[in-house]
């Protein structure tokens, strides 16, 4: 039996702008839902659960639509300008503290200095 998928109010909003927005885009070229179903090799019903901004569509159906539509190169904008994140990595990154480490060379010269 498949698990629903219960998404929050937020979620819930931008799923349904992309649905919207999808819907947009498939209506400009002037195709069907079954062409689209079609062409994306998913039923009609997913395409509708998809453009109604279901939470229970995978990911990989919504691609299929995006390729269909041309819009595929569209997903790899998300999270590119990840701001949010920038700033949590460089509060993370600071520089360690260390004694640097003696190295074979200096130690072998020291040992030839005391036994003079």
């Amino acid at each position: 039996m498949k698990k629903a998928v219960k998404a929050s109010p937020r979620a819930q909003r931008q799923l349904s702008k992309l649905g919207d927005n999808i819907r947009m885009a498939r209506l400009r070229r002037s195709l069907s839902l079954r062409a689209v179903a079609q062409r994306a090799g998913i039923s009609l019903n997913t395409v509708v659960a998809i453009e109604n901004g279901s939470a229970g569509v995978s990911i990989g159906a919504i691609v299929n639509v995006l390729q269909c539509l041309n819009l595929a190169e569209d997903i790899s904008k998300v999270g590119l300008d990840d701001e949010l994140g920038r700033k949590l990595q460089d509060i993370e990154i600071e520089p360690k503290e260390r004694a640097p480490r003696p190295t074979k060379a200096k130690d072998l010269l020291d040992l030839l200095k005391e036994s003079k």
